[in-house]
């Protein structure tokens, strides 16, 4: 690469002019990059797109990550197994960039690899990898594995990121007028321009951070010494660490931090940024914290000839376009499954990372119900499961688990594997329903239902993250209504599974057997009102006006 200064190389509108570098753990990109394992990497692959199609000034540094996230496969009796695939990347360009970090007071060689935006149509982006043989194994291992679960091997892969990526700045000679932390992963890169400048003001003038978790406990916190010993701080002394970070005990709150020492935050929807600013409101030194609500990049995740057909109204177009959708998604199914799904069928789609909060195993906690639900042979349903839990969330993989033992039993429901950017726009293009049950306030935005919605799909959902600022019951979407504070515990599971079940028994079944119009007009009332508020250029452009 030239030893003159990087310069973003096409045409940046005046608008974005401000030189801004973007840190992420992942982006989903495209399939065949497996730099990516859920909602942050779709969130930062769709920024990384907007920010191209708006011609913004704006890089991306991320890791290159040699195994992924990991391959979602099944073993023999079906239950899920974990596979470590080593990737190769021949698109790829070597930037001849290779310089030093310490991790752990050792030194590790860093290697800098390149992404032009006319790959894949995305701003800029740098990918750092430490899988060098002039490195020892453990160093080469760093980027092995997204979100290892080794708490040092985690730490280690922060000070690449962050540290790598300031350093990475230099040697391209790029002086960001903003460093966005999308998440606190990178951390490491305020500590390190910190030793460089020894100004909190030069810190917090240049950094802002979003975050994206909505309960405290939920935020990474790691012994102050482990990090100190790490080099997470590079260099600087644990007292000064101390004093510009507030931190007086040996827990450091990786979130905290960042909120002191950024100029600006962002939650990332309207509800989250309220639940935010009032989880942070009772500590010292927190930044301003306003909202910019996720969204997902339209171009990369609609269907073409069904935004044709939604343009010219045709009702009949539509539905024969949602068909043959649906068709694809069910060779899949039947690739996988051996099921045949009926495409005149209502089929409703569970998809995201499997988690506690997020309760994919919602439906099936009432046995009847559920029963008569997939028995119904005048009303009939598909419903359709899919996600990747972390590898080591033993609780999530064993709901996956459960359920994929619960669908031997029904020819009308199956869990898929191998969930990801191709499988997941499958999904959002063949079901009807996309069913999202978190528990309320846990999920800060949430983004599958967006692009389901661009395709047609209609969300059913209770009333967090984004969905607050879209959903219309009845009109645009279906939402289970949220219990009152009264109802605690368990029972607000309870209260959000008779919900589901009253609103698919007498609102949703109904309305698609029986009133096929109305199922028409609301499919369409949900593709426009999606847009243009979710779709990542409103975003882009809203980090540039709120926060760069």
């Amino acid at each position: 690469m030239s030893t003159r200064a990087f310069q973003v190389p096409y045409q940046i509108d005046p608008q974005y002019s401000k030189k801004v570098a973007y840190f992420c753990m992942e982006f989903g990109i495209d399939q065949a990059l497996k730099t990516f394992s859920g909602g942050l990497g779709y969130l930062a692959g769709s920024h990384m797109r907007s920010a191209y199609e708006l011609g913004q000034n704006l890089i991306g540094v991320g890791i290159l990550w040699k195994y992924g996230y990991y391959d979602q496969i099944r073993s023999q009796d079906s239950s899920m197994e974990v596979l470590f695939l080593e990737r190769f990347y021949n698109y790829l360009e070597d930037t001849g960039i290779v310089f030093d970090i310490s991790v752990d007071k050792h030194p590790v060689k860093v290697k800098a690899w390149y992404l032009p935006p006319d790959r894949f149509k995305t701003a800029p982006m740098f990918f750092l990898s430490t899988d060098l043989p002039e490195n020892d194994h453990l160093a080469q291992t760093i980027c092995h594995r997204l979100y290892d679960s080794v708490p040092s091997a985690k730490i280690a892969q922060y000070i690449l990121l962050g540290r790598g990526g300031a350093e990475l700045l230099r040697q391209l000679k790029f002086e960001p007028d903003r460093i966005h932390l999308n998440e606190a992963h990178g951390l490491p890169a305020i500590f390190d321009m910190y030793f460089e400048h020894k100004s909190l003001a030069k810190i917090k003038e240049q950094f802002v951070f979003t975050t994206h978790t909505p309960v405290e406990a939920g935020n990474e916190v790691h012994d102050i010494h482990l990090l100190k010993k790490m080099g997470f701080f590079h260099d600087n002394d644990l007292e000064d660490v101390r004093k510009i970070t507030g931190v007086e005990n040996g827990h450091f709150n990786l979130t905290l931090g960042a909120l002191r020492l950024s100029k600006k935050a962002n939650g990332v929807s309207k509800m989250h940024g309220e639940v935010a600013r009032k989880m942070w409101s009772g500590y010292d030194g927190v930044c301003e914290i306003d909202h910019v609500t996720n969204s997902q990049n339209f171009s990369y995740w609609h269907d073409l000839a069904l935004t044709a057909a939604l343009q010219q109204d045709d009702d009949e177009m539509l539905r024969k376009r949602k068909a043959e959708m649906k068709k694809s998604l069910f060779q899949e199914v039947v690739d996988q499954t051996g099921k045949i799904f009926d495409p005149n069928t209502l089929t409703i789609v569970w998809a995201r990372r499997f988690a506690g909060y997020k309760r994919a195993d919602l439906l099936t906690r009432d046995v009847q119900r559920f029963e008569q639900l997939l028995s119904d042979a005048d009303r009939p349903v598909q419903i359709i499961w899919a996600g990747k839990p972390y590898p080591m969330d033993y609780g999530a993989i064993n709901t996956f688990n459960n359920l994929a033992r619960i669908c031997r039993d029904y020819e009308n429901c199956a869990v898929l594997v191998g969930y990801e950017l191709k499988l997941s726009k499958l999904l959002k293009q063949g079901s009807d329903i996309w069913l999202n049950t978190p528990v309320v306030t846990r999920e800060a935005s949430g983004t599958s239902g967006m692009t389901a919605a661009m395709n047609g799909s209609i969300n059913f959902s209770t009333y967090d993250g984004w969905i607050p600022e879209f959903a219309q019951h009845g009109h645009n979407a279906f939402v289970i209504p949220t219990p009152g504070p009264e109802v605690q515990g368990i029972d607000i599971d309870l209260h959000d599974l008779d919900h589901s079940y009253r609103i698919l028994n007498t609102e949703i079944l109904p309305m698609y057997y029986d009133r096929q119009a109305d199922w028409m007009q609301m499919f369409k009332q949900s593709m426009r009102d999606v847009l243009p508020f979710f779709d990542s250029a409103r975003m882009a452009h809203e980090y540039y006006e709120k926060m760069y």
